[in-house]
């Protein structure tokens, strides 16, 4: 087990951190470190049709061990992590035989990891569990499923007894930003279905997911010189200010909705009195009600234009990415084969839906069939991100399973967990 928190430990140091504001591609150039670590890993464990193309996507294949080969799948995670929280200089922090209770992280007095917050911790007692010191985030989200796939490639490639078709791996860039899989060749993967690695806790399967659009409001003003700004300063800061206030705070935010609400989230704020920026994210399951969304922005401009004349509010909507769920019934043996996976390792599944997006949003939309699975992502975007050695290593058996049941369409076998946890770990 010792090698798949080395890897995961390895992958979080390296800052990744992905830029809303940049106009390069990847939008940060320190993504393609890790971006090229990976490529060479995988040549030292022998995998085939390496390549990191001009944008920072890595892919490789492990090959098949069946012949014929059978069905194609692919296995993606993303490099980079939130720009929302800093991912400079991680100080990742092992706690070995978990023993219960409140986690204090030592970099920041005022972050404590607690139970009362974080039930799942009443589960691992004896785990070995990683969180940060509390000056970052920690990456887990989603160096998590990078450090899966890159074991589950590991145990396979040790193991070529294990009957499976080509598996594809996809590592992107930009995902946290809504352009992860912008550069993805889907005639390279030519697969029939992928999975992304970038769920929460255990034994979780997400067929949906938020469908998403950007809101950008640009307020422009008139500057002055405070000293003679009567009858002629425009804050733009004021009028944006007054924007947010205009928003739902009790109904449709991020504080009041759970389960299949959607929300208007104002998350980013900048400017002057000149002109000001304000970002909103506009979620919901159900594709439509985005445009009722950004319907209401756009009569909160309006009402604020005639509020003051002379100042300019613009709205600009920008399609992120949409609910996969009907994109994932032209493939519906992704999802089966999931379940059936997590059953082979003793897990009960849960189909569930994700308040958010994965670049699996994207691959689906494509017409790339891609739910995603969990990989022990808790508390991503935070200071208190945390995950445990033991659900990141339950997500690499089920991907060992599912590589079987990929096969046994070709190979018609019956397959069955035949590994200790330790021994799938190379």
């Amino acid at each position: 087990m010792l090698t798949l928190l080395d890897r995961f430990l390895r992958y979080v140091r390296i800052d990744t951190q992905s830029s809303e504001t940049t106009l390069i591609v990847p939008s940060t150039a320190k993504q393609l470190t890790l971006c090229k670590l990976l490529v060479s890993e995988c040549r030292e464990l022998g995998l085939s049709d390496i390549e990191l193309n001009e944008f920072g996507v890595v892919t490789a294949t492990i090959p098949a061990t069946l012949d014929p080969a059978g069905p194609t799948i692919a296995w993606v995670a993303h490099v980079d992590t939130s720009p929302e929280t800093s991912g400079t200089d991680v100080r990742p922090i092992v706690h070995r035989n978990y023993a219960g209770g409140d986690i204090p992280l030592p970099g920041d007095p005022t972050k404590v990891l607690s139970v009362a917050d974080n039930p799942a911790l009443g589960g691992l007692h004896g785990a070995t569990i990683i969180t940060t010191d509390g000056t970052t985030l920690l990456g887990a989200d989603d160096k998590a499923g990078v450090a899966v796939i890159m074991a589950a490639a590991a145990h396979l490639m040790v193991h070529r007894e294990i009957s499976h078709g080509p598996i594809k791996l996809c590592f992107t860039c930009d995902e946290e930003i809504g352009h992860g899989v912008d550069h993805v060749d889907l005639d390279r993967l030519d697969a029939v279905c992928a999975y992304t690695l970038d769920g929460d806790g255990q034994g979780m399967v997400d067929a949906e997911t938020f469908s998403a659009d950007l809101a950008i409001v640009t307020v422009t003003g008139v500057n002055i010189h405070p000293s003679i700004g009567k009858g002629k300063m425009i804050n733009a800061l004021r009028i944006v200010s007054e924007f947010v206030t205009r928003l739902p705070d009790t109904i449709l935010s991020p504080e009041a909705t759970a389960g299949r609400e959607g929300f208007l989230h104002p998350y980013a704020l900048e400017g002057g009195v000149a002109q000001a920026t304000l970002r909103v994210l506009l979620r919901d399951f159900e594709t439509p009600r985005l445009a009722e969304f950004a319907a209401m922005l756009h009569e909160i401009a309006s009402d604020l234009t005639r509020k003051h004349p002379r100042a300019q509010v613009d709205v600009r909507i920008v399609e992120q990415y949409r609910n996969m769920r009907e994109g994932l019934e032209k493939e519906p043996r992704a999802v089966t084969k999931a379940l059936e996976a997590m059953r082979v390792c003793g897990i009960e599944p849960r189909q569930t839906i994700i308040r958010g997006g994965t670049d699996g949003s994207r691959l689906t939309a494509l017409g790339l069939p891609t739910p995603n699975l969990s990989t022990g992502e808790h508390n991503p975007h935070s200071p208190l991100e945390w995950t445990s050695l033991e659900e990141m290593q339950l997500a690499v058996d089920v991907l060992v399973a599912l590589a079987q049941l990929w096969g046994r369409e070709t190979a018609g076998r019956t397959v069955t967990k035949t590994s200790t946890i330790t021994d799938y770990v190379v």
